[in-house]
């Protein structure tokens, strides 16, 4: 099992690991042989991913679909956190669980659904709440950091972990027939991260899947995107969306994108923090 990445360092390109340069036997050759065809990944860039290591923050309806993705594609280490057991309102979207699963924490139910995927990656599940001081040890120890969770102040402190530590943030969220999507990459000068979009002094947002419903496929395809950014970023291939960010609608099967500038001002990455 290759050992751990290595974060490739601070440039201000797409993230890149470093492995231990181990041949893939022939097995690995065969299961990621799709990836292998495609000249942006080939067998370098699918070495990457078996060397990465990927936290996963939220294992219910977006989070589902980005760690069975990783985990279907080779990213050698998941760390998966959610403090929430698995209930029926949940199957309805949330498609790593089933009705054996109900009362289990979701971050287990979640691990076992990959580790059924792809037995030989190291998956961790940590089932409790992502608070400050999680974050703090799981982030620094991650190539990429996708935020699956469901509220605003989980988000927050995502963000200001990732600009501490200087780790790629893919961020996504969905409710109803909307979803949306971005990355922010503290490694580069010119993108913003998730405070400079939404202010960590504004008002939080009271709208939840509880109270406005969702979509069901809308989680999966944000899921599924969060989980292709993760990869492009981690192969070092095609251009993140540092800088952009991509909202859906899904009743008219449209996507906007908005441009997102840094903040100077921004109390997390801005000069003046």
């Amino acid at each position: 099992m290759p050992r751990r990445a290595e974060s490739a360092g601070a440039g201000d390109g797409p993230c890149t690991v470093r492995g231990d340069n181990r041949a893939m036997n022939d097995e690995q050759l065969l299961r990621y042989s799709r990836h292998v065809l495609l000249p942006e990944i080939g067998i370098e860039g699918q070495q990457r991913l078996l060397a990465a290591h990927a936290l996963v923050v939220g294992a219910g309806g977006l989070g589902s679909p980005a760690a069975m993705y990783l985990g279907s594609a080779g990213v050698g280490q998941l760390t998966l956190v959610d403090d929430d057991t698995v209930d029926l309102t949940n199957l309805q979207r949330q498609i790593a669980h089933d009705l054996s699963r109900l009362g289990l924490p979701k971050a287990d139910s979640l691990r076992m659904r990959v580790a059924a995927i792809n037995p030989d990656l190291q998956v961790q599940a940590w089932a409790r709440r992502a608070d400050a001081a999680l974050l703090e040890r799981l982030v620094a120890d991650a190539d990429v950091v996708l935020d699956c969770s469901d509220n605003y102040a989980t988000r927050h402190l995502v963000n200001a972990a990732c600009v501490r530590h200087r780790r790629p943030l893919v961020s996504g969220a969905a409710i109803g027939f909307e979803g949306q999507l971005s990355v922010f990459d503290p490694r580069s000068a010119a993108s913003p991260c998730y405070a400079c979009l939404f202010p960590p002094d504004a008002v939080a947002p009271q709208a939840n899947c509880a109270t406005m419903g969702v979509f069901a496929p809308v989680v999966g395809i944000v899921g599924s995107m969060q989980a292709a950014e993760a990869l492009e970023l981690l192969a070092g291939i095609g251009a993140p969306l540092a800088g952009r960010l991509l909202m859906l609608d899904a009743r008219a099967m449209r996507w906007d994108e908005v441009r997102v500038a840094r903040r100077r001002d921004c109390p997390v990455c801005g000069a003046g923090r």
